[in-house]
């Protein structure tokens, strides 16, 4: 890229509005990480266009090469944040080999984001079953029909698998399969950013040495 196609500053850096910086110290007013993430995904959940509850997760295999993509939060409360997935997909096998994840929670619309560092296990299969049975039933089916992350040799064969599947069940009961299921990621860290002006953005990091240790907070630098 040669210096005149270089990517111009945003046209609204340093102009922020009085209701843009009211109230700038908010993120320091808790003193729970879970209570400060549940106000700002309601904050998300009101202005954000598109799935709010959207999440970047990063694994990594055994050897620590990592991989990162979009995935939606189900849940949150003080045990960890969680999603859903095929356990035989590539995320579902790195967090076997490996445990430590990493979440990135990215509001455009509030200027803010959430970073979150910690280790994944497993929910309950109460909790997998009950949420599996809320999805709607072509999700379900879905779910047994997709082999995730493998190779696909037809958009043919994928129908050709939801057909069978839905012949199967037919308006029977869908079973959630053995290979679904949902991960809670405990968080031993999480950060929270908000965007100022002059790029003199707000930090604040909730950290523990492990899931059963008390919060300590730490303000950072932009």
């Amino acid at each position: 890229m040669s210096r005149n196609d270089a990517i111009p500053p945003s046209p609204t850096e340093g102009e922020y509005t009085a209701e843009t910086e009211a109230n700038a110290d908010d993120i320091f007013t808790r003193e729970d990480p879970f209570a400060l993430f549940e106000d700002w995904l309601k904050a998300a959940r009101d202005k954000e266009i598109n799935d709010p509850n959207a999440m970047a997760i990063s694994t990594a295999d055994a050897d620590g090469f990592p991989d990162v993509r979009m995935v939606l939060l189900k849940d949150v409360d003080p045990r960890g944040f969680v999603f859903y997935t095929n356990t035989e997909s590539q995320k579902g096998r790195q967090l076997a080999e490996n445990q430590r994840a990493a979440l990135c929670f990215h509001w455009k619309s509030l200027r803010r984001q959430v970073r979150v560092r910690g280790l994944a296990t497993q929910v309950s299969n109460e909790e997998a079953d009950a949420y599996f049975n809320s999805r709607a039933r072509d999700s379900r089916i879905g779910a047994w029909a997709s082999k995730q992350s493998r190779p696909l040799e037809s958009r043919f064969a994928l129908e050709k698998a939801v057909a069978g599947y839905v012949a199967k069940f037919n308006i029977g009961e869908i079973p959630r399969p053995e290979f679904w299921t949902g991960y809670r990621i405990q968080p031993l860290r999480l950060e929270f950013w908000r965007d100022r002006a002059f790029r003199l953005h707000d930090r604040l990091v909730f950290e523990r040495e492990e899931i059963s240790a008390p919060w300590r907070t730490t303000r950072l630098y932009p």
